[in-house]
């Protein structure tokens, strides 16, 4: 895994944040790989306006 195999808290709710935080940060990056590779550029200001207004 790109993050590590082991969990490095000894507490069970420490641990379960920290795989937690591991698979959002493992999404985080498979998202914007695929969007290099697809070549999408999104449009986060327009779509902040449109969901302000």
């Amino acid at each position: 895994m790109k993050f590590g195999d082991s969990l490095k808290s000894k507490n069970l709710i420490a641990q379960k944040n920290e795989l937690f935080c591991k698979t959002k940060a493992y999404n985080i990056t498979v998202l914007i790989h695929e969007m290099f590779e697809l070549g999408i550029k999104p449009d986060f200001v327009s779509v902040s306006v449109a969901y302000i207004s």
